[in-house]
């Protein structure tokens, strides 16, 4: 009787896994189902450099790196749309608030975890575009994804020396 239950388990989780697992790699992903990279606008964007540009030098680090993030977004949907010359001119912008990332790193920061967390998803997202731009566009990707690697580097430092 053992023999048949040990059998009827190991034969049980295959054909309920299997199933399962197929569904599950055939629906879209919860990331992209909670509408986690929105694409903001420009207002939204404008409105979030002012916050970022009026926050206490705390919470800069984090807004700057929200910042970032949505506009290289934007860039790859700018990319994709075919609209190379605003997509140079949005990662342009991109590499500027690095450079202000990087200058603000020597402040008490709040939220530094969460900062470089997204750093990483954003420079990670920025490479993916890097393989399927143009040679014209790849110049600009490099520069920018260059600097966030930088600044994804420095802000990890800065989480394990806290």
């Amino acid at each position: 009787m053992r023999f048949h239950l040990r059998f009827a388990s190991r034969m049980a989780v295959p054909t309920v896994i299997l199933p399962v697992l197929s569904m599950m790699l055939a629906l879209p992903s919860a990331r992209a189902a909670t509408g986690d990279d929105i694409l903001l606008d420009q207002q939204a964007i404008a409105q979030l450099e002012a916050r970022a540009a009026q926050a206490n030098p705390r919470e800069q680090c984090f807004l700057y790196t929200e910042l970032v993030h949505h506009m290289t977004e934007v860039a790859a949907h700018q990319m994709n749309e075919g609209d190379t010359q605003h997509a140079s001119a949005t990662l342009k912008r991109v590499e500027h608030y690095a450079r202000l990332i990087h200058m603000g790193l020597a402040k008490d920061t709040k939220r530094l975890k969460n900062a470089e967390m997204l750093m990483h998803k954003t420079t990670y997202r920025l490479t993916g575009f890097l393989h399927s731009a143009s040679d014209e566009d790849k110049a600009t990707l490099q520069a920018t994804l260059k600097q966030l690697d930088t600044v994804q580097e420095e802000l990890l430092d800065q989480v394990f020396s806290h």
